[in-house]
């Protein structure tokens, strides 16, 4: 099979599926034709699918995806805007958590739900990493301490000291703001050669972010451990980030110890309408 097949008995020929493709990489050449691939479309596609999900006769099959094997967009499952509205304005960054554990099969859906985030060319290069252990959580509490400390001594006079010296000090009685008491952390990492890494990973967790919020659960970006995971080799091989990966990204993820029960007020945006 090439790259994609066409059924020519459920075919219209409406050229939809030349409409929708990003990379350009389908044509009909004449008005009766059916959908062909260009001169070195192979090349070009980035198999997003958007042929096969787009087209209302289940006509388009891809080598690497078939209509039957994507799951038919259900219109009544679709939230209202008011609701969308209301669930991007009431999602919180939770910074207190019950030590209840998040069922494993729970944090499993919440990363396969962020796996459908875009990315960019579709590369879809974010790994992820769970860490469920309480006694892993700890250590890696530690050595951001650890990282922390040595990056005040190098740079003493710098401006991210002050930052970090209040973390060092909140850690050293006894306050917890590295992982705020999380019983679960997410990361995202990527190879670094990949397109976009950073902009990708940090799109799939807010897709995650979201997701959780959803099912109830609260979340917040682990800056702090996000930051020593990128450049410290203790905790890049404690988590076992691969040679020529990077995190560039950390989620703390529990259920919330207290209910939010307002949207507090954001700032008028800043609009330039051109």
């Amino acid at each position: 099979m090439s790259l994609f097949a066409i059924d020519r008995d459920k075919c219209k020929r409406d050229g939809i599926c030349v409409a929708v493709c990003p990379g350009g990489v389908i044509e009909i050449k004449e008005p009766e034709a059916f959908p062909s691939l260009v001169e070195g479309g192979e090349e070009l596609c980035i198999n997003c699918g958007h042929c096969v999900a787009v087209c209302p006769h289940e006509a388009f099959r891809l080598r690497a995806m078939a209509p039957e094997d994507c799951a038919p967009v259900k219109k009544e499952l679709l939230p209202a805007p008011e609701q969308v509205e209301h669930l991007l304005r009431s999602r919180r960054s939770v910074r207190s958590y019950n030590q209840k554990p998040v069922p494993r099969e729970i944090l499993g859906r919440l990363i396969d739900i962020a796996r459908y985030a875009p990315s960019g060319h579709n590369d879809q290069p974010t790994h992820w990493i769970v860490v469920e252990d309480a006694k892993e959580l700890e250590r890696l509490k530690v050595m951001t301490v650890d990282w922390m400390r040595s990056v005040i001594k190098e740079w003493p006079e710098t401006e991210v000291t002050i930052i970090l010296d209040s973390f060092v000090n909140s850690w050293e009685r006894g306050e917890d703001r590295i992982l705020r008491g999380a019983p679960h952390v997410i990361i995202g990492h990527a190879s670094k050669s990949a397109l976009s890494p950073q902009v990708d990973c940090s799109t799939a967790l807010t897709y995650l972010e979201l997701a959780a919020h959803s099912l109830g659960l609260g979340a917040c970006w682990a800056g702090a451990l996000q930051a020593a995971a990128a450049s410290h080799p203790p905790i890049i091989e404690a988590l076992q980030i691969p040679e020529g990966h990077q995190c560039f990204g950390a989620m703390m993820v529990g259920y919330p110890r207290h209910e939010f029960r307002r949207i507090p007020l954001r700032n008028i945006p800043q609009t330039l309408w051109l």
